[in-house]
């Protein structure tokens, strides 16, 4: 006999479910740190011992069942491979081992930092970060070996600059590859500086050097942070315009060069999308949310996967309503030139259009005709 979960708390678990997991990351994280001051009080040792053995409990019982889920699915071996899978293994494995061996507890406490991984599940951007370092490697591993080639040219330059005025400070060239380290992301700690004129000099070129080579890598983060952030709303905006009943029918290929076209945007509630007697400049999809359109002797509602402001484009003639969001609504916007272009090259989604507009003004009259 098998029992249902009511609906409503279907939908509840995996919120409650998250809200636990963000807690328990924040207890590990909290007791991993307690736990490494020399002189807490009893009070504060206890606190933070419960919140390690809490955190590792909840994040025992997560693994478990996210392991079992990808069994189910045939995919447990992936799971585990996965970053995911990894950084939970991670965390589980020293935290129990911890719990039994006193030799362990640096691991622990290592393991319950790396928890704050885990918080990627709730911030998009640190996934964006980890698909930035994974496309990008070949790029940032060439912009780290010209780093480490040029770290060990200018350490050991500065070795023979200033072995003879400082013997004592720059003993070898292992010793002053913590000068070039300090040089070159000019931090400057002051504990390791040339004397020598030439010393100085070459530390000038070296600090130069470092914050050109500092900026590489740099650069191909943030660009490959924002190719990432494109490619997800060029994505996000296809699958919105797949599922326009209007362009269902249409192949991969058409459904992207639509997607190109139109532009995304969200619209708070209660704010006016467009106006009566303005000119007609685009027509809009509806994704989520709910607009009206100010109509005699009653307004229409128009939502998900409906479209409105077309008529006027095809017309050429002046909006004839007022349409407003009753909601927060998110929107797809097709610029006049755009739809020319659609209309020439999809002559069918044109007719669509055309038929969806003449039952709206047959049902309604021609004012009722939404959005024109």
């Amino acid at each position: 006999m098998t029992t249902s979960v009511p609906s409503g708390t279907r939908a509840w678990l995996p919120i409650a479910a998250d809200c636990i997991l963000a807690i328990a990351i924040v207890a590990s994280a909290f007791g991993a740190m307690a736990s490494s001051i020399p002189d807490r009080d009893a009070l504060l040792g206890s606190i933070a011992l419960a919140a390690v053995r809490g955190s590792i409990a909840v994040f025992t019982a997560e693994f478990a069942l996210r392991a079992w889920a990808a069994i189910q699915k045939g995919h447990g071996a992936t799971y585990v491979a996965s970053f995911a899978g990894a950084i939970d293994l991670a965390v589980v494995l020293p935290g129990w081992a911890a719990l039994f061996s006193d030799a362990l507890a640096s691991a622990a406490g290592i393991a319950g930092i790396l928890a704050l991984l885990k918080l990627w599940r709730f911030l998009p951007a640190l996934a964006i970060l980890g698909a930035v370092l994974m496309r990008e490697g070949k790029a940032l591993a060439a912009a780290l070996a010209a780093m480490l080639v040029l770290l060990a040219l200018v350490s050991t330059f500065m070795f023979h600059l200033e072995r003879e005025a400082q013997p004592e400070i720059f003993r070898s060239i292992p010793h002053a590859l913590w000068w070039g380290i300090v040089t070159m992301a000019t931090v400057g700690y002051g504990d390791m500086a040339p004397v020598t004129l030439a010393g100085r000099v070459f530390g000038g070129l070296t600090m130069t050097l470092g914050i050109a080579m500092f900026a590489v890598p740099a650069g191909i983060i943030a660009t490959g942070f924002a190719d990432e952030l494109r490619k997800r709303e060029v994505m996000v905006t296809w699958r919105s315009v797949a599922r326009v009943p209007l362009f269902s029918r249409l192949d991969a290929n058409r459904v992207s060069e639509i997607a190109g076209m139109l532009k995304p945007g969200i619209v708070p509630a209660h704010s006016v999308i467009v106006r009566r007697g303005d000119a007609a400049d685009a027509m809009f999809f509806v994704m989520e949310g709910e607009v009206e359109v100010e109509l005699q002797p009653h307004p229409v509602r128009l939502g998900p996967g409906e479209f409105f402001g077309e008529m006027a484009l095809v017309s050429g003639l002046r909006r004839n309503a007022t349409v407003s969001s009753v909601t927060e609504c998110r929107l797809l916007r097709l610029h006049v030139a755009d739809f020319r272009r659609l209309a020439e090259a999809n002559p069918e989604i044109l007719d669509e259009i055309r038929k969806v507009a003449a039952g709206r003004a047959g049902r309604d009259g021609e004012q009722a005709t939404p959005g024109r």
